[in-house]
């Protein structure tokens, strides 16, 4: 595939999608989707922002030292993807990008600088003189270390245009290979940025010696959009996150602007590297890992995104499914099929089906995936495969469960609602503790607090059904805020004299026939992903505090 007619698909997920509030991930989590993202066959990896924490610095390392070094398999090409870490145009911030990604066969620094007005004036307090030597130097600086290196002049969208080639330039002349223009708050539309796109290439001179990449936000419902739009006039890479999250109202969705240039070939004329086959599983696991709910008419990965409800569609999908549908589901890795699997199916049967899913599961995630199927399977009589997939992913992308339900049972109506949950301690210890509150949920909840006793506020609580019929899975979602948990705000890390804090937020997700059940353990799961972070945390303190001592 020439460079001419290939677009390279650089996911942020890990880095852009992870600044989403309550988005937060654990370093294993975050290595498990660079792995799914690899298989998926994206060209590169922006694995975090190495300089925004020793957390991130590790995950960055740890996702450069394996993902980074070896194609893993089943991925669509033979090469590892490129791992990328963002640093601000510091030697500090660029000094640890390197040091996180150094392990990578392909390594990048990606390094940015805002350019335009408002930036300039009221955030960088710089010229357009400071700004161009900043750029400059930076990029020089970034480049003895690494020989690819991507260079940002951040709020492009709004930066004028006669700047904009200078500072694009003076990054090339210093020997930026990519040159990222992003549509950082949303603001352009299509006509525009594509404009952009096409008077930097006719202006910008040495501009063939660069890739020429967008990162758009969602902020006006326009990223996919604008992305495209450039792509028409000569960009060839987009920056994209899974489901779309980012900042704000997000970024170009990943999936969207992939199937947009497969199904519409005929038009675009270009192609990427990416099995879209697999679409439909990086979505659910990033959804999973994230906590963040994909909307049902979210296009392509969403519930209802093959679903036909109207007698006209019907009629029309019996007599041929493509005057309804534009792309079929399994291109995408969905199914819309019931599954004939019961209580009576076997595990080879299980095995099967869950791995034509894309879940090749063996030995004890097997066993403890097959375990939670045979449960639910005594309660339901037709298992579908969203019941399947919510089952699946309810197991494998919990944190580890250092409380555990081991029984509940509850009493409500108009009287007082009335818990009665049994922990199983990290200690060993089963703890058993009864409760009355406002109602069901909160009652279990002021139990599980009385035994896990931590400091936390209730954000957020979500349910939703998977499948239709009474007798459907429930999915619950919750974020919760540590209180005693100081941490430093994004202005504090910039500047260590603003002083500024915040509490952390962390998610949980729980599946169940029963929806109080699905909540304590969404519940648990965000409790024990608090303890497991701190958990890290310590650890790492205390290695550090040895390694001093030493």
């Amino acid at each position: 595939m020439s460079q001419s007619d290939h677009v390279r698909i650089f996911d942020t997920t890990l880095r852009d999608g992870e600044q989403s509030p309550g988005a937060t991930m654990t370093s294993s989590e975050k290595l498990e989707v660079a792995k799914t993202l690899s298989r998926l066959g994206v060209d590169v990896i922006e694995a975090g922002f190495a300089a925004a924490s020793p957390d991130d610095l590790k995950a960055v390392q740890g996702i450069a030292a394996s993902v980074g070094v070896l194609a893993i398999e089943g991925r669509p090409v033979a090469e590892p993807p490129r791992i990328c870490s963002l640093a601000r145009a510091a030697k500090g911030d660029i000094d640890k990008a390197w040091e996180a990604v150094s392990p990578a066969q392909h390594p990048r620094i990606h390094t940015f600088l805002a350019t335009s007005p408002i930036h300039r004036e009221h955030k960088l307090r710089m010229s357009k003189a400071e700004v161009l030597e900043r750029i400059t130097e930076m990029v020089g600086y970034a480049r003895t270390l690494c020989a690819d290196i991507e260079f940002s002049p951040e709020d492009a969208g709004r930066t004028e245009m006669d700047f904009l080639y200078e500072a694009i330039q003076a990054a090339i002349e210093a020997g930026a290979t990519t040159i990222n223009i992003p549509d950082t708050v949303g603001y352009t539309t299509p006509d525009e940025f594509g404009r952009r796109i096409a008077l930097i290439r006719e202006n910008v001179v040495g501009v063939e010696r660069a890739i020429i990449s967008v990162h758009c936000h969602n902020d006006l419902g326009l990223a996919v959009a604008n992305s495209l739009a450039a792509v028409q006039n000569g960009a060839r890479q987009v920056e994209v996150a899974v489901n779309g999250i980012g900042e704000r109202a997000g970024n170009a969705s990943l999936e969207e602007v992939v199937m947009a240039l497969k199904v519409r070939n005929d038009h675009f004329k270009l192609n990427t590297s990416v099995d879209s086959t697999q679409l439909t599983r990086i979505s659910r696991l990033v959804s999973k890992v994230t906590g963040m709910s994909v909307q049902p008419n979210k296009a392509i990965v969403g519930a209802n995104a093959f679903a036909h409800e109207a007698g006209i569609h019907q009629d029309g999908m019996l007599k041929n499914q493509e005057t309804y549908e534009i792309m079929r589901p399994e291109t995408v890795g969905a199914s819309q099929s019931l599954l004939v699997l019961g209580k009576h199916s076997g595990r080879a049967a299980f095995a099967n089906r869950l791995a034509e899913l894309g879940y090749p599961l063996i030995g004890a995630e097997l066993h403890k995936a097959f375990t939670r199927f045979k449960d639910v399977a005594d309660k339901k009589k037709h298992i579908t495969d969203a019941d399947l997939l919510a089952l699946v992913s309810d197991e494998l992308y919990q944190p580890e469960e250092l409380y555990r339900l081991d029984a509940l049972q509850v009493t409500c109506g108009t009287g007082m609602p009335t818990a009665t949950v049994r922990l199983q301690c990290p200690d060993g210890e089963l703890r058993t503790v009864s409760t009355v509150g406002t109602g069901p949920v909160d009652a279990v909840y002021m139990a599980i607090q009385q035994v896990v006793n931590l400091p936390v506020t209730l954000l957020e609580y979500s349910v939703q059904s998977v499948t239709r019929g009474i007798d459907a899975l429930g999915e619950v979602n919750v974020r919760v805020r540590w209180d005693d948990e100081p941490v430093e705000s994004d202005e504090s890390r910039i500047n260590p004299q603003s002083g500024g804090s915040r509490a952390r937020v962390y998610h949980g997700h729980g599946a169940h026939t029963d929806v109080i059940v699905a909540s304590a353990k969404a519940y648990l799961a965000s409790l024990n992903r608090l303890l497991s972070v701190q958990q890290n945390r310590t650890a790492r303190d205390a290695d550090a505090d040895t390694q001093a001592s030493a």
